[in-house]
């Protein structure tokens, strides 16, 4: 099948033939193509059509998003889904094993503006350039399945499911503070603006501004999201913790703080009777420490509430306008970084305690935020250390309701104390121990209206809108009669258009493109205006797993019937950046469908392997910060910067075109091989760890296939043929020791390659070396084994191997004359009668000292190992014929003769 040079089937060839991965590679993919080997097999209709799905499994890498470039951290990525997905398919399961492209999104919308190139075309060709990467790697990707969310097919169902969410009451409107570039005049989403806080388009300070936009309530789902976490025992504990602080609950309060009238004050309304609970006559906020209520000094709420104009008195007007405008140039980040100095200026108007009754003076302070809790807080100088700094520095009053226990209240003179304690000064709690207290404190609340015990979380709802050309359009449209009203299902998709001028400037060109923006309203025909809004590509990219399982659905995103035969995902890969927004947006879609009884799990990925990043050798001038390609540094021992002569920091670091310190796969592949590439991949470390690149180990492995490519060859020249002699999976009878100790060899290999691919205790870099071990014990032993023996292990080490590196085993395997594709057999099965040994290797040491070894019979006891050694040629050597002292036996492994 192969091209002439690189093989000699019939093994007339003396010299035997060579080994050039370029020629097999592509020929052998070109025939993988032509027989849709890697096509997911079609269902029977049986057991699966109700969902069993006991034989499938489904292998998922994270999809990209389409840049052109193929990097390494790329390759590693689809590798390993590559590897399980083939040993799985080996092992007799249906896979499905696709691939798409996360193709929305701000670099698009950059190519267009600064090339002046239509998105969608640079994207496409993207893909084009990638999936022609992608294929050069052999992977088993079914390529008839694939999608990119940025063509029409696929963000149809995209804005379908947000009808979805909409009419469950999962999306709406409200406020919120954005991004605002003020000199070009636009939104500007959060990855839009720099650690300084600073446009990345035009470089002016970012400001805070208020614009109504859309959300899905995903804080519905926080309980459901949180607990769940405890059945995905296939994800790292790492990302389990990650996504439970992220959601962050809180057990506590939520307490109403009625307002009390102010002369002049905006907001004086009807004097806030103590009971009241609306927000026109309290301010309510969120503790986790109600024990200490009796202690508040003060409330604070963020500058952008939408109470502080009503509640600022007019002679503090002035200040806090101000301090708002300065508190709207702070990114968020600075406004909560705990080394920053916390400010803020008093309102001039007041609460009251309902649980002792005193005034609480009002303030606005930046290390509040709107969209944290109720964005308000009460201020305990005493027991938090926040409150109490801030205290301090505007001399608001520090009261102590809690001590420490056994301790004279006079004696306690430190900082804020948040730890336990027992109660003082806290009316009916006092003396009670803080927990205690917690519970009478929120009964008493909820008794007399003052609050309820609530459970809070740190996770907010999910802001989706941006304004982006570059996105899906959200299917909403606005008419002065009826409001906000969904688009007809049966009128999707709303397409976006093309062909638009990009300035970057003035917000999203949609918005000036009024023959797409004007429509009739689809409930009252009146005229009306589409939302121009697109959504976060992180929605494109929570439910693309549920396509997959039915792509070319044209009445639906997928029948249930499908996405429960395949789902969940059984090996999901990706890298641990997505261990928290992208993983949790897609468990929280999976929930909301299964609510709508589109699903019928909860979960969408069983198990989850986080990839560690590919490092290279990284040199930096430690003077100026620049980084010095290494193709610049002349001598690696004394790196030096070619321009100043200093001499460089030398580190691993990731891969990076900003560092200079990338590989191109396409340089190792055109070199080496795409097997070469997989197997140095794979071998260098755990998949779980970071890899450092070396050259001399991708040396390493383009030898050691070599070293196969001559083992199968000299095989061949000997005639032997996998269709002689029944074929690998006959097990053959070893008739002398050495056809024993290769059946041992290839056994013991299947055992230890099957311990280090079990689903989620993947070791590829163990399993890479028991080929290597078996290939090094083969080479003497395959001359002089029998025809039959000799198969077996020949057939076993290529089915073994394919996983790892496809193209040569299946070169071999057709060398070796196998029946059909090396990819279509079934995995080996370990022989146990095999791995019995008839005799084991005794060292024999002499004064702690090895001195030799012995043969011995496996099953043999201390008495029988103490009189064998003995009475060997090694002890009469080194004993001189004296008899030991001491005998130390260590069954099976040694025995240690002290003279």
């Amino acid at each position: 099948m192969a091209e002439p040079d690189t093989r000699s089937s019939s093994g007339s060839s003396s010299e035997g033939s060579r080994y050039h991965p370029e020629a097999i590679e592509a020929a052998w993919q070109l025939r993988w193509q032509e027989q849709g080997l890697h096509r997911t097999p079609e269902t029977d209709g049986g057991d699966e059509a109700s969902g069993s799905g006991d034989d499938t499994f489904y292998a998922l890498s994270m999809f990209p998003y389409p840049s052109g470039n193929l990097h390494m951290g790329h390759v590693r990525n689809y590798v390993i889904t590559d590897v399980i997905a083939r040993v799985q398919r080996l092992r007799g399961r249906r896979v499905l094993h696709p691939m798409g492209w996360d193709a929305f999104g701000l670099p698009a919308e950059n190519a267009a503006i600064e090339r002046g190139v239509d998105p969608g075309d640079w994207t496409d060709a993207n893909i084009a350039q990638m999936r022609s990467q992608l294929q050069r790697l052999g992977l088993s990707i079914d390529w008839d399945r694939e999608v990119a969310t940025c063509h029409a097919d696929y963000y149809r169902w995209t804005q379908w499911l947000f009808l979805q969410f909409h009419e469950a009451g999962l999306a709406y409107r409200k406020e919120a503070t954005v991004n605002w570039d003020p000199i070009d005049q636009t939104v500007l989403a959060n990855e839009q603006v720099d650690g300084e806080g600073r446009s990345w388009r035009s470089g002016a300070k970012v400001e805070k501004r208020q614009l109504r936009q859309w959300f899905l309530r995903i804080t519905d789902y926080a309980e459901a999201l949180l607990d769940d976490l405890d059945q995905l025992d296939g994800w790292p504990e790492r990302v389990r913790t990650m996504q439970s602080n992220w959601i962050g609950r809180s057990v506590g309060a939520q307490l109403h703080f009625p307002i009390l009238p102010a002369a002049g004050a905006a907001s004086a309304t009807a004097g806030g009777a103590a009971d009241a609970a609306d927000s026109d006559h309290s301010i309510t906020v969120f503790t986790t420490r109600p024990d200490t209520v009796y202690g508040v000094s003060y409330l604070v709420l963020a500058p952008e509430h939408p109470l502080v104009a009503r509640l600022t008195a007019p002679e503090q007007r002035l200040a806090v306008e101000a301090f708002c405008d300065l508190v709207s140039d702070q990114s968020e980040l600075e406004r909560t970084a705990e080394d920053q100095p916390k400010r803020g200026v008093p309102l001039g108007t007041s609460v009251r305690n309902p649980f002792n009754g005193e005034a609480i003076p009002l303030w606005i302070a930046d290390y509040v935020l709107a969209d944290y809790g109720s964005g308000a807080v009460m201020g305990v100088p005493a027991h938090d250390q926040r409150d109490f700094v801030f205290a301090r520095q505007y001399e608001l009053p520090v009261k102590r309701v809690i001590v420490p226990e056994g301790a004279q209240e006079q004696a306690y003179d430190g900082g804020a104390w948040t730890a336990g304690g027992r109660l003082v000064h806290s009316g009916p709690f006092d003396g009670l121990e803080a927990a205690e207290a917690r519970a009478g404190i929120v009964a008493l609340a909820e008794e007399r209206g003052w609050g309820e015990g609530k459970v809070s979380y740190r996770l907010r709802d999910w802001l989706i809108s941006r304004q982006r050309y570059w996105g899906c359009p959200i299917p909403m449209i606005h008419c002065g009669s009826c409001g906000v009203v969904p688009v007809p299902a049966e009128q999707l998709p709303v397409e976006l258009p093309r062909d638009l001028a990009f300035s970057g400037k003035g917000g999203s060109p949609l918005t000036q493109l009024e023959s797409w923006v004007n429509v009739a309203c689809p409930s009252c025909g009146q005229p009306a205006r589409r939302e121009t809004d697109t959504m976060d590509t992180f929605i494109c990219s929570s439910w693309y797993y549920l396509r997959y399982s039915d792509p070319h659905n044209t009445q639906l995103p997928f029948e249930r019937a499908a996405a429960d035969r395949w789902m969940p995902v059984d090996q999901y890969v990706g890298g641990i950046e997505h261990a928290i927004l992208h993983l949790l947006y897609s468990r929280f879609f999976t929930k909301v469908l299964r609510d709508r009884g589109l699903l019928s799990f909860d979960e969408p990925f069983q198990r989850l392997l986080t990839q560690g990043m590919v490092q290279a050798i990284t040199y930096k001038n430690p003077q100026t910060g620049k980084y010095v390609a290494p193709a610049d540094v002349a001598d690696p021992s004394d790196p030096r910067d070619p321009i100043d002569g200093e001499r460089l920091d030398t580190f691993f670091e990731k891969m990076s075109k900003s560092k200079g310190n990338g590989v191109d796969p396409a340089v190792v592949i055109n070199r080496y091989g795409a097997d070469t590439a997989r197997m140095f991949i794979l071998f260098k470390a755990p998949p779980e760890k970071d890899l450092e690149w070396d050259d001399a180990d991708v040396e390493g492995q383009f030898r050691f296939l070599q070293r196969l490519w001559r083992l199968v060859d000299g095989a061949v020249a000997r005639g032997l043929r996998l269709n002689h002699a029944g074929g690998p999976g006959t097990p053959p009878e070893a008739v002398n020791p050495a056809e024993q100790a290769l059946r041992r060899a290839v056994h013991g290999a299947i055992t230890a390659i099957d311990d280090d691919l079990a689903p989620g205790h993947y070791q590829f870099n163990t399993a890479v070396s028991e080929l290597m071990k078996l290939s090094n014990a083969m080479g003497p032993q395959l001359e002089t084994a029998g025809e039959a023996v000799a198969i077996e292990a020949l057939g076993a080490l290529v089915i073994l191997l394919a996983p790892f590196a496809p193209h040569l085993a299946e070169e071999l395997w057709d060398r070796l004359g196998g029946d059909g594709s090396v990819h279509s057999q079934r995995w080996p099965v370990a022989d146990p009668s095999a791995l019995i040994q008839d005799t084991v290797p005794l060292v024999i040491q002499v004064k702690g000292k090895v001195r030799g070894q012995l043969e011995v019979p496996a099953d043999a006891d201390a008495a029988t190992l103490e009189r064998l050694a003995l009475e060997s040629d090694i002890a009469l050597k080194w004993l001189e014929g004296q008899a030991p002292r001491r005998v130390i036996v260590v069954p099976g492994k040694l025995v240690n003769l002290v003279p």
